[in-house]
């Protein structure tokens, strides 16, 4: 796997390193090893599938506060989605700010996403599939999440929102 680091501190982009010969190719997508030599998390306890009709479909910001903080490694399984974090934490050199990437199925990229972030997509195909494993288990009472429109971050979704859950669309302003 080739490991790139994006502008905020400690999130990568992950590329995978295929081996290909006249069948297709081989590729590893999780070695725990290579994600501990980078200093990321590399306990995986779940992972999620979730499924998009429509192009347009936003979900997200989310995240989990302490002591339930999750990293995440997202990979888009099928069509192509704008992923979106934001670094949270307040001892960060990059904190308060966002980053995105086109992960899709055509060009098989990751995204890993440290502890202290929040985390969100927006598809850009009917027929988005994300694939994402977690460090951390699901704790409902640990769940936040920021509007994906709040004026302080300003992100740059490249479609007009056409689907989004109300509890997406009514998280309040971030006061961190």
């Amino acid at each position: 796997m080739k490991f790139t680091e994006t502008p905020l501190a400690d999130a990568f982009v992950i590329e995978l390193e295929p081996m290909t010969d006249e069948r297709g190719f081989f590729a590893r997508g999780w070695c725990s090893r290579e994600f501990e030599e980078h200093g990321l998390a590399a306990n995986i306890v779940q992972a999620n599938v979730s499924f998009n009709h429509s192009a347009g479909t936003l979900r997200g910001m989310h995240y989990q506060v302490a002591p339930h903080e999750e990293s995440k490694l997202v990979r888009c399984t099928s069509g192509a989605l704008f992923d979106v974090i934001i670094d949270l934490r307040a001892d960060s050199a990059t904190f308060g700010q966002w980053f995105g990437v086109e992960l899709s199925a055509a060009n098989r990229q990751m995204l890993y996403v440290p502890h202290g972030f929040a985390h969100g997509y927006q598809t850009l195909t009917d027929g988005t599939e994300a694939f994402y494993q977690v460090s951390e288990f699901y704790a409902p009472g640990a769940e936040q999440g920021i509007r994906y429109n709040d004026a302080r971050f300003a992100i740059e979704w490249p479609l007009i929102v056409k689907v989004i859950s109300e509890k997406d669309a009514s998280w309040p302003d971030y006061s961190g």
